[in-house]
Formats: C-alpha cells, structure tokens, sequence
C-alpha cells in the first residue's frame, strides 16, 4: 500500500505580495512492519505510546477513562483511520497503521498498560481472536462452586496438565546458530583413465629407486602457514536434577535457649565507707585531680570531643549516586522522525537560561558531488535548528528555519533570543525568537522551573496538548558576494567588554550588549562582524519598526534636483521579527583576517577559534566556577532586558557616534586550529606594511605542526583562562598561553581517529574526546597523563559533537551527538562531576610542573647545542695540532726507515761473501 503524499514545510516569499506558498513533496517512504510481542509469546499485541493530545481526541485519558476495574476501551475504525488521515506522520497510530487498515472487525482493542508489561503505556490487539480472548472472562459452573466451598483448604485436588499448542520462543534459532555447518566447499576430486587401459593386466617387479628417475618420491609430513585449526568453541546447555542425599551423624544436636542471670553490685559497707571517708591518701588525691577535670570539662563545652576527626577529611557524602559507579548512564535520545533524508548533527548547544531545552543544527550527510546531484531535491528541504525539550522526546518545540544547513551556531549572551548560525554557502544568519520564548519557558521539568528540581524520567512527562511544529524564519542574513566563500566552521560572540574596529583595535563597548560576531571559514579567512548600522545615525536611513513596511529613500547626486525621489518599498512578511532588518542581504564583514603561510602565495585554512574569555570573569574565578558566573552574569542580563521598556536590540542605532574609549593593555593575540592539523597563535590586529602603505593583518606570533589531522576542538579551560584543549587527528594536545616552547601535553597515536572534544564543567582535570568508532574516552589528569581513565562505547558510528551541562550540585549530563542525527544525552556519574580535595591546585601545580619541564628541555637543547659548538672547535684544533706533529715525524720515519734500508743491505752482500767486515763498518760510518 503505498502512503499518501505529505506536505512540505518549505516556505518561499511570493513576489512583493509576502505571501507563503506550500510546495507539496511526495517523498517515498517503505511501511515498516510494525513492533508486536511475538518474542514474548503475543503477537497480536502493539505496544504504542499515546501522547495527551491523543488521549483527549479519543476519551481515552490515563487514569481517568481508563480504571483498574475497566482497563480497556473500544475504538472505532474509522475513527483511527481519520486520525491518520488528518495528522499523518505525526498521528500516534502511524506505526500500526498497516494493521489499522487490515483489521478486519469494526472495533478494535485498546488497554492500558500501567506497569509497562510491554515496554509503553497503551497496546493495541490486532486480531479478533485476541480481543475475544482478551474480553472473554472464565465462568466457572456452579457444581464446581459449590465444590470448592465445601472442600476442605489442606485437601488437594490433582488437575492432570492440559496439553497446549506450542509456541516459538526463538529457542530454535539459538540451537541454529550455536550448531556447528560446514562453511566451506569440500575439495572433489575425478580421478580418469582411458578406456582401451581397462582391465588390462598389471605385473609387478622390484627396481632400485635411485636408478630410475622419478621413480622414488618422499612425502615429508610440513606445517602448512597458509592454513590453521580454529578451535570452534560451542555453547551446550543442559537440563540437571540435583542428587538428593540424606546425610546422619551421631552429634546430639540441642536446640538453642536465652538463659539470663541475675546479681546484685558489690558495694562498700557502712564501716568501709566511713574509713574511705577519713582517709588522707583519697583526700590528696581528689585535690591533686580536680584542677585537671574542671580544665576538661571546660574543653568539652568549647569544643566536641567525640566527634570524629576521620570523617571530617572524607569528602562529602551527600551524592546523587554510587560512587563507585564510573560509567556514563543513558539518560534520555532525541532523533528527527520527521525529515525524510539522512541527516547529522553538526552543532549542539545547551540553552544558557531554560533548563532541559537543548538546540541541534542538522545537515544533510552528502559529499560535494552528491549535494550538486541532489541539488534540486534539496530545495524542497528546510534546513532547520531543532529545539530538543526533556518534556517531549518526539517532537520539537521549535524549528528554526535557514538558507542552507547551519554547521555552527551560538546562542547572544546578552540576549538568549538571538542566535547566530553558519551555513554551508558561508552566509552568516540571525534569528529573533523573543515573541516565541513564552512557548519555551512554560516547559518546565515537573511543573516548576527551579534550578534545584530532579528531573524525572522521560515516560513520567507528559507534553502539552499543542504541540504542533512551529517553524520560524530567521530575521536576517548576510550577503553573499561580501561574505565568505565557504563553509562556516565556527562562530564567537565577542565579550560584551569591548569591541574592535577595522583596523583590530580594542575599546571599551559602547553599547553594554554583545555587538559583534568572530567567524572562521574553509576559504582561508577569518572575519568580524558588527550587528549594528556601518554608517552614523545622522545619516544613516532609519530602520522603521514596523512589521508591514519599511521606507527608504535613495538619491543620485549627478541627477538633476528637480527630479523627484524614488521610494522603494519592502514588504516584511507578519511572522519575521524587523530587530535585524537594517542586515539582511547586505550584512558585510568588519574586518577581513588571513592566514597566511609567509613566502608562499598559500594561505591556511581555519576550522575553529579560540578568543581570550571576558577579563571581569576571569578576575573572578578564584571565588566560584566559570560556567556559574556566566549563567548568573546571562540570568541578570535576561532580567533587565523583560524589565526594560525597550529592547536594545530593537535600537541598535543608539550609541553609535559617541567617543570611543580605548583599552591599550588588551591581549590580542587568539588560538586558530587549521586544516591541516596546524596550531596557530597569531594576533587580530592589523599592521601598517612599510612598502605599499597598506593595513595588512600580522603574521603568526608561533605554529606548532602536533596534530595528524584536521583540528576539531580549540577550547578554552572552565578553570584557566590561558589553557587550551586542542583535538584533532589522533591526538590531542593542552597548550598554556605566552607559552612557546611547545605543548603541556601532547598525548600518543589513538587506535581510532579523534573527531570531538570539551572540558568537564566541574573538575578542571578532566574532559572527554570523541572517536570515530563511536566510543569516548575519558581523560582524567590527576589518576593518568599518557592514556585515558576509561572508554565507553556511546553508538556504532561517529561522534560529531560533545557539550557537558550542569543541572544541579547533584545531577550533570552530557550531550553526544552522532552521525546518523541521533542526540544521546547521559547523565555524569559522581567520580567524574565532583572534583576532589584540592583539584584546582593540582591540576594547576601540574601544568606548571610541565612548563617548567619544557623550560628545562628548552635550556638543555641550548647546552647541548654550545656542548656541540664547543666539542666541534675541539676537533679542529685536535686536527690541527695533529697535521703538524705529523710532518715533523714523517722526516724522521724517513731517516729511520733509510738507515734500516742500509744496515739490511750490508748484511745481504756480507752473507752473500760480496763484502768484508772492514767495507760494511765503512759503509755504516758513512751513512
């Protein structure tokens, strides 16, 4: 049966008239069999799960519709079959929908299941023969009533077993799978002769192997390399009657009884009493005493001596779990049903002020060639932010609509309402949600929005009845000729502490709010951008805050005065907030950074950032955590934007041509992680080139080539403003700002490539990287430097994104994100969200112990290299000293060898009776 067509919800303006059009898609989509129990021996039952809004169309209300007593209820056919008809997809009976229209009675059975026998709070009986069954109560005859009253309760009865049909459990296919088949091919072999050789005669004779050739063959038994015997190991399970024995022993056992006895204290007499009294030594020694107890007992009123000194150094105990438990635990999923193309998550961010509301941007998984293959299907796709709420892990609250798919994006901290994104065709969009943050803030975990609430599990929360997707449009967008030319890898909200000019200098903000954006992008430049109109308010055309139109006026000067002005006019569709009007399609970038590789006209290729973090913060950070100051700094800003009249975003005109004031004792200087798996810690500010004149942007203070891969991850530690994580190959580095000798920590080749990473919020010794197998590992500095504390399978395909949240003191999660859409969202166990006694200090102490490290292998590289300076001077002069000695002693080897010459030869001819003795002393003298 093939499904019926869908609308898309794609909207396109229509001309000036700002009217939406729906384009109606027909996507393909297969029926799935649905999910029965057929494994637990029901295969008529469907679990499903019935949302509130489901329930109210039906009568079939939890707890209200449905008793103890009467647990079921009947429902029409067609009634379901119009349900699906009118909400499709979204209807809770689209699973079964096959059973639906199969059915062949008028009614079918719907019963509540209370205690989740089968996994969900409804299941539907698809069979007329189940719901018979399931109706149908025993009646018991009255002669057996009658029987059971007067039979006695110690009498038993014997009922013979009543012969049943059998029912697959799956048992079969264990045996199946556990019995041992023959994998391969058996080797035959034909052996042939001729037909005239058949039945000829055969003689045998004796002859000498070695005489004839090819006659004797040895076949020598050898280990074959190419082939080895596994052992196949086999699972065999079997039925045992344990042995009964009786056992005797002549021990006389007793049995056991409480006995008690009674005595009187021994007591002094009255005699002895007396005697005691008048006693010297007793007097003495209560005199001797007393000062030592008066001084205790008043030490006990001052302090507590009983108390225990070993349990005030043991950490807190008041924990949310086990100690003992170190895992990750699966919290809760949340998974697009609804788009019909295999989507990922590229970006997650927590909301800094809702808790429980998670936003994804999600893109298409298609290459370059495959997106230019599909381009015209694409279109009929909205690219979408999805806002994830605990209270309801099917449906999104919101769904934020962009040009193209969105690969970064990040929420304003002045103004959670405003979020900035990057698309794949480098456009930078921007959207106002502030008329729909009432629909977000009423999702509330267990009806109240304290920060000190638990949140319950997923089944325990039940959606609003209205709880049909929104799709929001963004405001505002930038142009695309101006831009960049590529994807956007990352984007930054500037520190509403300062704000920077073309030129990349720092002054003080002039408008209070964050004003400026910091983008990176794969076509080799990093940009600035400022929200606010580029030329004065004098001048400048005033944006109208109007939601039907907007008026500008546009003058030629070569024109003549008398000709009369031309007014345009811009329709702005009702649902698009005008905050960002003055932007759209005309947004251009403040400043333009690249990176460039020096003598060569190349030039790197950025793929994320890292700024230095706001300086109030950080002067801050002995008192409490980072992230804390943040939310309470958002939290206050958010309450003066609902207290104030009007909102600064809505006039971001104001403030523009006042005096700026400059800070001349700001850092600059910024982490970049390329491409190419490069760390670069370069400078934003321009520079004056000495030959054309020209601002250019400087180059890089330090490159360190560490990473094998592209970088993934440059963030910033929660706990040290100046310490950096870097992920990205199959390794992952820590970096201390001003520090240029090379990295702190610089771990080993991974077995799997590293694709994500984040500090843990809470203990500044740990943080969690990603892998491309779908694991994470867990480093924890302070238990081991050289390899993860643990690795935890998540899912079977990549992780692109990781973000840790803190809901409480006592519960924290973390967000993974994977390639195939699906958000896991698990909770943090104790070990890994409570830091220790002291973490800070040492995890600060060991970064300095490493840069100390890296000093001391810095100067030793130094004394090695005058070491080798010194001992190659040494070998020239011992070369030298060695040249000169040499000549002297060959004159003298010469002599030496001459003379032996001579005495040698007179020796010969004197044994030879050629000379005398007087002739050969002669000889001698003369030489």
């Amino acid at each position: 049966m093939a499904p019926k067509p869908q609308k898309s919800p794609k909207v396109q303006r229509k001309g000036q008239g700002g009217k939406k059009k729906i384009k109606p898609s027909i996507p393909v989509v297969e029926e799935e069999e649905p999910m029965n129990m057929e494994s637990m021996g029901h295969p008529e039952i469907y679990p499903l799960v019935l949302t509130t809004r489901t329930q109210e169309i039906f009568n079939c209300r939890a707890d209200e519709d449905f008793t103890d007593e009467q647990p079921y209820k009947l429902i029409k056919k067609d009634e379901i079959l119009a349900d699906m008809l009118n909400r499709a997809a979204i209807s809770d009976f689209y699973p079964v929908k096959k059973i639906v229209r199969e059915y062949p009675g008028d009614e079918l059975l719907l019963v509540y299941d209370k205690d989740f026998k089968y996994g969900l709070n409804f299941y539907l009986i698809g069979t007329e023969e189940g719901k018979e069954n399931f109706l149908k109560t025993p009646e018991v005859p009255e002669e057996q009533e009658e029987l059971k009253e007067h039979t006695p309760e110690d009498l038993y009865i014997y009922k013979p077993p009543v012969s049943k049909p059998w029912v697959s459990l799956g048992s079969e296919k264990e045996i199946e799978e556990e019995s041992v088949k023959e994998s391969k091919r058996r080797v035959t072999y034909m052996i042939s002769r001729k037909r005239s050789q058949f039945g000829a005669p055969v003689t045998f004779s004796d002859q000498n192997a070695s005489s004839i050739k090819d006659a004797y063959i040895e076949c020598t038994s050898y280990t074959d390399k190419n082939f080895t015997l596994n052992q196949v190991e086999k699972d065999i399970g079997l039925q045992v009657i344990p042995e009964v024995k009786g056992v005797s022993t002549q021990t006389k056992w007793a049995f056991p009884k409480n006995a008690t006895t009674q005595y009187y204290a021994r007591e002094f007499s009255e005699e002895e009493k007396e005697a005691l009294e008048q006693s010297k030594t007793l007097v003495d020694f209560l005199n001797n005493v007393s000062t030592s107890v008066e001084i205790a007992l008043q030490q006990n009123e001052i302090m507590n001596t009983f108390i225990d000194d070993w349990k005030n150094l043991a950490e807190e105990e008041s924990t949310f779990g086990d100690k003992t438990d170190t895992h990750l635990k699966e919290y809760q999923s949340f998974t697009d049903l609804h788009s019909t193309m295999e989507k990922m998550i590229t970006c997650v961010s927590w909301h800094p002020t809702i808790y429980g509301l998670i936003v994804v941007s999600v893109a298409v998984r298609l290459s370059y060639e495959e997106r230019v293959h599909f381009s015209g299907k694409l279109l009929l796709q909205p690219s979408l932010l999805l806002f994830w709420s605990f209270s309801d892990p099917i449906h999104p609250q919101l769904m934020l609509e962009s040009p193209d798919d969105i690969f970064c994006f990040e929420f304003c901290p002045s103004d959670p309402n405003i979020i900035a994104g990057g698309c794949i065709n480098g456009q930078i969009v921007l959207w106002d949600i502030t008329s729909h943050a009432d629909r977000i803030e009423n999702i509330k975990a267990g009806g109240s929005r304290s920060r000190k609430a638990i949140l319950k599990p997923m089944f325990l929360l039940e959606p609003d009845s209205n709880k049909e997707a929104m799709y929001i449009r963004h405001c505002a967008v930038s142009s695309i000729e101006n831009g960049h030319r590529k994807v956007i890898t990352d984007i930054h909200w500037l520190p509403d502490s300062f704000e920077i000019n073309r030129m990349g200098s720092v002054f003080e903000n002039r408008s209070g709010i964050n004003c400026q954006l910091v983008t990176c992008s794969a076509d080799c430049t990093i940009c600035f951008w400022d929200i606010r109109p580029q030329k004065p308010a004098s001048t400048a055309a005033p944006a109208t805050t109007s939601a039907a139109t907007t008026t500008t006026n546009h003058t030629n000067s070569q024109q003549p005065t008398t000709e009369k002005k031309k007014e345009e006019t811009i329709e702005i569709p009702f649902d698009v907030p005008s905050t960002f009007l003055h932007l759209d399609l005309s947004w251009k970038p403040l400043s333009r950074i690249k990176l460039s590789k020096g003598e060569t006209s190349l030039d790197h290729c950025p793929t994320k950032l890292s700024l230095g973090e706001d300086p109030l913060l950080c002067k801050m950070q002995g008192t409490s955590s980072i992230h804390v100051l943040l939310k309470e700094k958002v939290l206050s800003q958010v309450k003066a934007l609902k207290s104030a009249e009007v909102n600064p975003y809505h006039n971001l005109e104001a403030g523009i041509a006042n005096i700026l004031k400059p800070i001349d004792d700001f850092c600059t200087k910024f982490f970049v992680g390329t491409e190419e798996g490069e760390v670069i810690y370069t400078d934003w500010k321009m520079e004056r080139d000495s030959e054309t004149g020209r601002f250019m942007p400087k180059k890089p203070v330090n490159l360190y080539t560490v990473h094998d891969g592209s970088v993934h991850t440059v963030q910033r530690s929660p706990f040290y403003n100046d310490i950096i994580l870097t992920v990205g190959g199959w390794n992952v580095a820590i970096w201390k700002e001003e520090v240029m000798s090379g990295p702190l920590l610089q771990t080993c080749c991974a077995p799997k490539r590293y694709t994500s990473g984040a500090w843990s919020l809470t203990r500044p010794g740990v943080f969690y990287i990603g892998r491309e197998d779908g694991y994470v590992d867990i480093w924890d500095l302070l238990e081991k430097t050289h390899e993860p504390a643990q690795s935890q399978n998540i899912c079977i395909t990549m992780i692109t994104y990781i973000k840790p949240w803190t809901f409480s003191s006592k519960q924290q999660f973390i967000a993974i994100a994977d390639y195939y859409g699906t958000l896991h969202i698990l909770e943090i166990p104790w070990t890994l969200s409570h830091p220790s006694f002291n973490e800070v200090s040492s995890v600060n102490y060991y970064f300095e112990r490493e840069v100390k490290h890296l000093e001391y292998v810095q100067q030793r590289k130094l004394i090695r290299e005058e070491e080798k300076k010194e001992i190659a001077l040494e070998l020239v002069k011992k070369k030298t000293k060695v040249y000169t000695k040499t000549k002297e002693q060959m004159e003298a080897e010469l002599r030496l060898e001459y003379e032996s010459y001579l005495e040698l030869e007179k020796s010969v001819l004197f044994n030879l009776g050629l000379t005398k003795v007087s002739e050969k002393v002669s000889y001698l003298d003369m030489a």
